[in-house]
C-alpha cells in the first residue's frame, strides 16, 4: 500500500500540526519545518524535522513533542524521527512566513493597528526591584493566560536571565532573526543573552545603544504577543529616551519604595515617560511593610521598615504634572522570599503563589489585565487628503 493510500498519512499529518516551534511558537507544519513523513503497513512512520539552525539548543525538546504526538494516533506502532537543518533558501522561506510580508527593521510594536499591551517598567534610581517587580509581573499576566514577552532593557545592568533561572541562555539566530528564548511561560531577550561570556562588560554610548535597541525591538521575532514587558534601567538615561522614542504611546508604570527622597527621584522617570508621549498608568510601591506574624502570639501586623507614603507621593506628583490621574496601583510587601528567588531562578509568583507579595503582584496583573485591548493613546498613521 502507498503513503497515498494509507489511511495513517493524514491523521500523522494531522498530529504534527499541533507541535510547535518552542521558540517561535508556530507550528512546525506552518514554518516549513516537515521535510517528509512516511508510513508502512505496519504502522511504522519516518519523519524528517529541519532544524532552523544545526545544533538547535531547543532539538530535544522538538523531538519529544513530534513523538508524543505521534504516539498518540491510533495504528502508529513505531516511530523513527530524523533531524536535518534547513538551508539557505528554506530559511528565508521561514522569515517570510513570520514576517509576514513585512519589510525587516520594523518595530511591529510601534505600527499602527498593533494591539499587544506595551508596558515599560521604569524607577528613578536603582535597588527599588524594579526587575523584581518586572519578572514577576510578566509571569503572572502569563499565568492568566495570555501570551507575554520580556524585553530587558538593562544593557549594563541586566538581571532578568538570572531570574528566569536561565543565566548561561543564549537566543536561536536564524541569519539576521533573533528567536527570544522561552522560559517559564513567557518569551524574553536581554543583551546579557547576547555576550560571548557572563564576565563580558557592556562599555557603549548613545548612537550604539540606540542601535542595539532597535536590533532587540526589530530583529527579535516576538510573535503575536497580549502583552510586551520591558525592565527599563533606572533613572532618565539614554535608553529610557530611546524606548519613548521608537514605541510612543506605550504605557509606563513607575516603580518606587516607600521613602520620601526616592519618591522624589521616581517622580523624574514619569516625567520624561511623559515628556516622550508614553502614557504614565500608575506608580507601584515595592517593599512596602513586612508581613509579619509573632512566633509566641500569633498576632499579625505590617511593619513599615521605610516609612510609609512613598508611593502615595509619587502618584499625587504625578497626576499633577501629566495632567491626568495617575494612581498608586499597588503596594507590595518586602519578603526575603522575593530575593532569594531572584537568585535562584525561581520567582516568587510561581515558587510561592500565597506569599502576600505573590498575591499582590497577581492582584497588579488582574488589575491591568482587565483593562481591554485598543488603540486610545497609540499613534495613528493617517494621511490627510
Amino acid at each position: 500500500m502507498s503513503d497515498a493510500e494509507n489511511p495513517l498519512l493524514p491523521q500523522i499529518n494531522e498530529a504534527l500540526t499541533t507541535v510547535q516551534d518552542p521558540e517561535i511558537r508556530r507550528p512546525i507544519t506552518d514554518l516549513g519545518m516537515v521535510d517528509g513523513v512516511s508510513v508502512d503497513d505496519q504502522g511504522n512512520v519516518d519523519v524528517k524535522i529541519l532544524l532552523t539552525v544545526a545544533g538547535c539548543p531547543l532539538q530535544t525538546t522538538i523531538r519529544g513533542d513530534v513523538q508524543n504526538a505521534l504516539d498518540k494516533v491510533e495504528g502508529v506502532k513505531d516511530v523513527n524521527i530524523e533531524l536535518g537543518t534547513m538551508n539557505a533558501q528554506q530559511r528565508e522561506a521561514m522569515r517570510n512566513t513570520l514576517r509576514g510580508g513585512e519589510p525587516e527593521h520594523e518595530i511591529t510594536f510601534a505600527q499602527p493597528g498593533n494591539l499587544t499591551r506595551v508596558l515599560a517598567v521604569a524607577s528613578g534610581k536603582g535597588g527599588v526591584g524594579k526587575s523584581s517587580v518586572t519578572v514577576n509581573l510578566a509571569l503572572a499576566l502569563a499565568q492568566r493566560g495570555l501570551k507575554v514577552g520580556l524585553l530587558d532593557a538593562d544593557i549594563y545592568g541586566h538581571s532578568v536571565p538570572d531570574m528566569l533561572g536561565i543565566p548561561d541562555a543564549h537566543p536561536t539566530v536564524v541569519d539576521d532573526m533573533i528567536m527570544p528564548v522561552p522560559a517559564l511561560g513567557i518569551s524574553s531577550i536581554s543583551m546579557g543573552m547576547l555576550k560571548e561570556s557572563r564576565d563580558q562588560v557592556i562599555a557603549w554610548r548613545g548612537p550604539i545603544l540606540n542601535r542595539a535597541l532597535t536590533q532587540l525591538l526589530a530583529d527579535v521575532y516576538w510573535g503575536d504577543l497580549d502583552w510586551f514587558l520591558i525592565d527599563l534601567p533606572p533613572g532618565t538615561g539614554d535608553v529610557a529616551m530611546s524606548i519613548g522614542q521608537k514605541l510612543p504611546g506605550s504605557d509606563v508604570i513607575v516603580v518606587t519604595t516607600p521613602q520620601a527622597n526616592v519618591a522624589e527621584v521616581s517622580e523624574r522617570a514619569g516625567t520624561m515617560a511623559n515628556m516622550m508621549h508614553q502614557q504614565v498608568i500608575g506608580v507601584v510601591e515595592n517593599m512596602s511593610y513586612l508581613d509579619y506574624t509573632c512566633p509566641k502570639c500569633g498576632n499579625h501586623d505590617h511593619i513599615e521598615l521605610f516609612g510609609a507614603g512613598g508611593g502615595a507621593q509619587t502618584a499625587a506628583a504625578l497626576t499633577e504634572r501629566v495632567g491626568h490621574s495617575v494612581p498608586l496601583l499597588g503596594q507590595i510587601p518586602i519578603d526575603p522570599v522575593i530575593s532569594s528567588g531572584g537568585e535562584s531562578g525561581d520567582p516568587v509568583v510561581l515558587a510561592a503563589p500565597e506569599n502576600p507579595s505573590a498575591k499582590a503582584i497577581t492582584t497588579l496583573a488582574a488589575m491591568l489585565a482587565s483593562k481591554p485591548k485598543g488603540l486610545a493613546g497609540k499613534p495613528l498613521k493617517m494621511a490627510v487628503k
